[in-house]
């Protein structure tokens, strides 16, 4: 899959492959989507183990890229069924950007998107994608990622830690 590279100002400034653009730390455009139930939990997913960076580690409901040509809003509806096995409403809130040395010699250098939605249907994850998934209290998560901070992933620690996350319905 081909990422999209972007300048500090986030504009387009051309393609690589995604693979090379984590090697290289290449700024790229991201999306991380936080879906919610009417409860107020938070549907997290733990990452495959064989995922190329990050696997094992506990993040928000899905988080990906868009890939060139593609709109953000058809990036996050097909990622929601690709990983989750559903498809929701959701709104854009926020965006921001963050660079970070990950495992296996990655880097993460996003320009990343924030999206909220709301669903209670069933979750059917992909296991090549997720490996657990469960709902969550946010007082509950905040907690055990103070606790625990090591089982969850960098860019969903940031976004909960700088409040980027403002969830209205």
């Amino acid at each position: 899959m081909d990422v999209v590279l972007v300048d500090e100002n986030n504009q387009v400034i051309g393609v690589a492959e995604k693979l090379e653009a984590h090697q290289k730390g290449l700024l790229h455009r991201a999306f991380s989507i936080f879906v919610f139930n009417n409860a107020g939990e938070l549907l997290i997913q733990r990452r495959n183990p064989a995922k190329y960076h990050s696997g094992g580690f506990w993040s928000n409901t899905v988080c990906s890229h868009p890939a060139p040509g593609e709109s953000l809003t058809d990036a996050v509806h097909r990622r929601l069924v690709e990983e989750m096995g559903f498809d929701c409403a959701f709104k854009e809130i926020g965006a921001f950007q963050y660079r970070v040395d990950l495992d296996h010699q990655i880097t993460e250098n996003e320009y990343d998107y924030i999206f909220v939605g709301y669903y209670d249907g069933k979750v059917e994850p992909n296991p090549s994608e997720v490996s657990e998934y469960h709902w969550i209290e946010m007082d509950k998560l905040k907690k055990d990622i103070e606790k625990s901070p090591d089982k969850y992933t960098y860019w969903f620690k940031k976004i909960l830690n700088k409040n980027l996350l403002r969830v209205k319905k």
